[in-house]
């Protein structure tokens, strides 16, 4: 049985639809992202599942339990990190951890949250005192204090260093691991496709794609590029033989280097024409697709940070 079954979603505001018919399961122990640009209905979408928001429509079951009539069950095996939260300024890091493990019947040691976050030595600061970074990875802990079996994390890494973000996706592996599932709301396409086992990108309210990141990534025929540089009397030759071979949209040259724009597996024919008629060629690259490109292709637009 899924962890989380979403079926039919429906939501309106004032006469505007936010969601429209979202329906997505999520499956045991994995790692689920959702990506969309603002106003695309994922923090409607997560809100409703978390029980912080009523559908118009639709069934929601998160563990079988309905987050509006179960809610008090649901608060015993869901934790929730969201994007914009905010303790008292006075309150120091462990009296924030224990207060909130006593919100629940069998919390987590918070202890061992400190270490596990990187909070050991913040244990006696208050809140307000804490950096960007230290802040968010408190409230993360908080989130997992009630020892969950499923995990809501919004914007998880903001405000963290390099190395801190990359600390921390290896943190939440630990956590899936741990048999906790994780939905993870991220910007940030690399954190994504690091941590996604799947992926449900939105658009204007409706569900574009459901995949892992590599799947999201395969299926979209989006243009990308390959260059090259051919020996000084043969850019004109190579030229010829590849402009108008399929998959090709666009030849130009910058400086000595051939740029060579295209859809699908045209690299391929690219180099093999190139091949069968002794064109020498040097600094070979074919440029790869990625997440960006698919959420691009998928949805029409770049990520509105």
């Amino acid at each position: 049985m899924p962890v989380i079954d979403v079926t039919d979603l429906c939501k309106s505001y004032s006469g505007r639809t936010v969601l429209d018919h979202v329906s997505f399961s999520v499956e045991p122990g994995e790692i689920f992202g959702i990506l969309g640009p603002n106003g695309a209905g994922k923090t409607t979408t997560v809100e409703i599942i978390e029980g912080l928001r009523r559908a118009d429509s639709g069934t929601v079951r998160v563990l079988g339990l309905d987050p509006i009539a179960d809610a008090a069950a649901l608060r015993e095996v869901v934790g929730v990190q969201l994007q914009h939260t905010q303790l008292p300024d006075n309150l120091k890091v462990w009296e924030a951890l224990d207060l909130y493990a006593s919100f629940y019947e069998h919390p987590r040691d918070w202890r061992e949250l400190l270490d596990e976050w990187g909070l050991a030595d913040r244990r006696d600061t208050r809140f307000a005192k804490l950096s960007g970074g230290q802040k968010q990875r408190l409230i993360i802990a908080l989130a997992l204090v009630g020892n969950p079996q499923v995990a809501f994390l919004d914007e998880l890494t903001t405000g963290l260093d390099p190395q801190a973000r990359r600390a921390t996706w290896e943190l939440v592996k630990q956590v899936r691991d741990a048999g906790v599932t994780v939905v993870l709301v991220s910007h940030f396409m690399d954190e994504v496709e690091e941590l996604c086992d799947r992926v449900a990108v939105f658009s204007d309210g409706r569900i574009a794609a459901i995949d892992s990141p590599a799947g999201l990534i395969a299926a979209v025929d989006a243009e990308h590029a390959m260059r090259f540089t051919p020996a000084p009397d043969a850019a004109a030759t190579a030229i010829d033989l590849i402009r108008d071979l399929p998959g090709v949209s666009a030849v130009t040259r910058s400086g000595a280097q051939v740029i060579v724009t295209g859809r699908g597996d045209f690299a391929t024919a690219v180099t093999a024409v190139l091949a069968r008629n002794h064109v020498l060629v040097s600094d070979l690259r074919i440029d790869t697709r990625t997440l960006d490109d698919a959420f691009v292709a998928l949805t029409g637009r770049s990520f509105d940070r």
